[in-house]
């Protein structure tokens, strides 16, 4: 390339630290790099001052996960997505910058803020209608992408963000697409690209049994998972055991969580579960007769969650063992959990004050270090380094997925219902990802050694 028409481009090219001021700002880090809360440095029409969130990704160049994010997001707009609102590259330290809207919260933290609760014994469920229009905005994220050819792959709690104070306040929006991928034309299968994928707790089972082909049904069991933490404050297929760190996606504690809340599971009822390639060893290290007494309605009568009620009815159908039989994203959102007042409403927190402590600043000392899942993420990444890149597809907008109504904030005002108990609450977490999902790499290895140690690493990752 010319050297001078090389040296006029580089000093046309807008810098991230002449656009936004963000020294001291630090919110969190990812896999990948650091989040810094930022603002524009010239306000002009933004009044009041908006925050944006902005990535780091860090090292020599851009991995290939950052890619694939970054072009999906390009691509993908719906109000329950995270936004990409612009790459910045810097040449000169090969730097690359990812803008998004700030958002202020997520599920982890807010169910971090209602466990804290229930440890000092001052109980404070998160709301049922905060649940329901939480559970309605992800369905309805999740059904774009699926509408999109689209899989996510990696939904959590840490992966569910929720915008704070300003036009879009109470908006779920969903982050961390590294680890999504197209699913309308593989050129092999998709667990020869990636073996291990989705956060350890919310891995579906026929993931944990080897499945070399896996559907869209494995972003439902997560969020069937999140449903049922969202109403028991608690991750229901909670592991104790550390992930392991291999390319076998096998995991016999994981799998025995499962089974001591859902039962073994009948052919019957899941017929090709014989199928599944890890089927021979899965009937080598069980007996059937170990969880006979186990079942899903025994589970969540202990959390108060009744059986003949309608958010368990539509728990039990996102947590359907058999892939083929577990509902959809699309028939989901026309349950009749969400007709039954009161009906889901666009702001999450019904206009009411929102009670969770706001994002903390980070010093360069806090927070510096790795997790060895964070590591073993970034090799996974590296290793399928050499797949195909995403396919570009039509994007299809953004439409009304369900004729269910949504509530208006002054519908919601003339409710009786009031969060009322709330007090902040410096309590430990008992989870393990203490995350804020802005990363364009996330750690699919979910738990690590320092589970319920009480040092918590607070990764951001948009």
């Amino acid at each position: 390339m010319d050297f001078d028409f090389k040296s006029k481009a580089a000093a046309k090219r807008q810098k991230v630290e002449d656009e936004f001021e963000f020294d001291g700002m630090k919110v969190g880090r990812g896999t990948y790099g650091h989040v810094y809360k930022a603002k524009r440095k010239k306000n002009g029409d933004e009044k009041p001052t908006k925050y944006y969130a902005l990535k780091l990704i860090e090292g020599t160049g851009i991995s290939m996960s950052a890619c694939r994010e970054i072009e999906l997001l390009r691509e993908l707009k719906h109000p329950n997505v995270i936004s990409l609102k612009r790459v910045f590259l810097s040449h000169s330290d090969r730097k690359v910058w990812l803008l998004f809207d700030f958002a202020e919260h997520d599920l982890w933290h807010i169910i971090k803020y209602h466990r804290a609760s229930k440890a000092n014994k001052k109980p404070v469920q998160v709301p049922r209608t905060m649940v329901k229009s939480l559970l309605f905005q992800i369905l309805d994220g999740i059904q774009y992408l699926h509408a999109n050819w689209v899989l996510h792959r990696d939904l959590k709690p840490a992966n569910i963000l929720v915008m704070g104070d300003g036009p879009e306040r109470g908006r779920v929006k969903i982050a961390d697409m590294g680890f999504a991928r197209l699913f309308n034309s593989p050129l092999k299968p998709l667990a020869d690209l990636d073996p291990v994928v989705v956060t350890f707790w919310y891995r579906a089972p026929e993931l944990l049994l080897g499945a070399r082909h896996y559907t869209k049904a494995i972003d439902i069991w997560a969020i069937g998972c999140i449903f049922a933490e969202l109403l028991t404050s608690e991750p229901i297929f909670h592991c104790r055991q550390e992930d392991i760190k291999t390319s076998n996606p096998y995991h016999h504690d994981q799998l025995d969580r499962i089974f001591s809340v859902m039962g073994f599971p009948h052919e019957k009822e899941w017929e090709d579960i014989r199928k599944m390639p890890e089927y021979g060893t899965l009937m080598k290290d069980f007996r059937r007769s170990n969880y006979s007494n186990a079942n899903l309605p025994k589970y969540m009568e202990k959390h108060k969650i009744k059986a003949d009620s309608k958010e368990f009815h539509l728990l039990s159908k996102l947590l359907t063992m058999d892939p083929t039989k577990r509902i959809t994203s699309e028939q989901a959102l026309e349950d009749n959990y969400f007709l039954e007042e009161p009906v889901p409403t666009h702001d999450v927190f019904a206009a009411m004050p929102i009670p969770y402590p706001k994002r903390e600043f980070l010093t360069d000392d806090e927070n510096d270090d790795k997790s060895d899942t964070a590591k073993a993420r970034q090799n996974t990444s590296n290793s399928s380094s050499h797949a195909p890149n995403a396919k570009r597809v039509r994007v299809v907008p953004p439409s009304n997925t369900s004729s269910n109504p949504i509530m208006t904030q002054q519908d919601y005002q003339q409710q009786k219902h009031v969060l009322q108990g709330y007090q902040g609450s410096g309590g430990q977490s008992n989870s393990q990802q203490n995350t804020l999902s802005y990363s364009t790499g996330s750690n699919v290895h979910g738990t690590s050694s320092t589970v319920y140690s009480g040092q918590q690493q607070q990764q951001h990752r948009y």
